[in-house]
């Protein structure tokens, strides 16, 4: 098993699902820049991109769950309730029907560094037990998994959620609509701002939205939201692929059958820490990040053909 010191966890529901939005980066016209696209410029900062786009009360969300992220107090309490909360009850409610691959690929985790974890994206769940399981086992860094702007940062009761549930790692907002969505452009630039900063662990589906089908091997096309990230935080994230499977979306009946220890497996397949080699170093655009997300999607493909040997052993 790797070395790795401790941390925190949590997500929502809804938070692995947002990740629809991760599909929409392409070039966007910026009036007073001609014709360059945002793919071409430095990167955008959320709150001054959305200005007159932004709801006063999504403004004001944003600007609050980002000082949760600021080194301090909060910062801490933080870090320790998703460690101590989050973690444990995501641990209760599957250790008796998930099973752990490849362990021994994973790196070192430093406080101080970052991490992002690219997954298939089969469930509503797929982070919450992939990460709450390297939480437990000591991951240090600080949960960020965005999630859709609407009811979690236009509504006031989804600052309350996002606070219970998933101890603010619900960030940034991103948006489904379509007249706003360049701002989604903005809000991967915000994720690259986290993962420099330090100590972010990042979760990302390259898929951009749930496979839906009845085949969990048959994994979307790769979109180049996650291949924009990647290649923006170059040289401060590392970038481990995963595979998980055997998580459906009725979580009651899910729990009940890990108690009752009648449950199918689910079982999670780490892999090794990924090279992209000179794509990383070639200037930025669309083609080049679905490129770069592709890469990411061909591991968790590999690491898919691995689970169905280890799940075809088990039965």
């Amino acid at each position: 098993m790797p070395s790795v010191n401790g941390s925190s966890f949590v997500s929502d529901a809804g938070v692995a699902e947002a990740s629809t939005a991760f599909r929409v980066p392409v070039p966007v016209p910026v009036p007073d820049e001609g014709r360059r696209s945002i793919d071409d410029m430095a990167m955008r900062e959320l709150l001054d991109f959305g200005e007159g786009t932004l709801s006063p009360l999504e403004r004001w969300q944003i600007k609050f769950v980002r000082r949760t992220f600021e080194p301090g107090l909060v910062d801490r309490a933080i870090r320790i309730m998703q460690r101590h909360v989050g973690a444990n009850w995501i641990e209760q409610a599957v250790k008796n029907i998930r099973h752990v691959h490849g362990l021994e690929r994973l790196p070192r985790f430093d406080r101080a560094a970052s991490t992002i974890l690219v997954s298939n994206h089969r469930s509503f769940f797929d982070l919450y037990v992939v990460t709450a399981y390297l939480v437990k086992r000591g991951m240090p860094q600080r949960l960020v998994f965005p999630v859709r702007s609407e009811f979690f940062y236009d509504k006031p009761l989804g600052l309350a959620v996002n606070g219970m549930m998933s101890f603010f790692a619900m960030y940034p907002p991103v948006f489904r609509e379509r007249k706003r969505s360049a701002l989604n452009l903005a809000s991967l630039d915000e994720v690259v701002r986290l993962l420099k900063a330090g100590g972010a662990f990042v979760g990302l589906h390259p898929e951009g939205t749930r496979n839906k089908s009845g085949d969990a091997y048959a994994l979307l096309p790769a979109q180049g939201g996650v291949g924009r990230v990647i290649q923006k935080a170059r040289g401060k994230a590392t970038v481990i692929p995963v595979f998980v499977n055997g998580l459906g979306n009725d979580i009651v009946r899910q729990v009940g059958s890990n108690y009752t220890k009648s449950g199918a497996p689910v079982i999670v397949v780490f892999g090794a820490p990924l090279d992209f080699g000179a794509l990383l170093d070639q200037p930025p655009s669309p083609r080049l990040h679905r490129k770069i997300s592709e890469h990411a999607l061909d591991a968790i493909r590999g690491l898919g053909e691995e689970e169905k040997e280890i799940r075809a052993r088990m039965t």
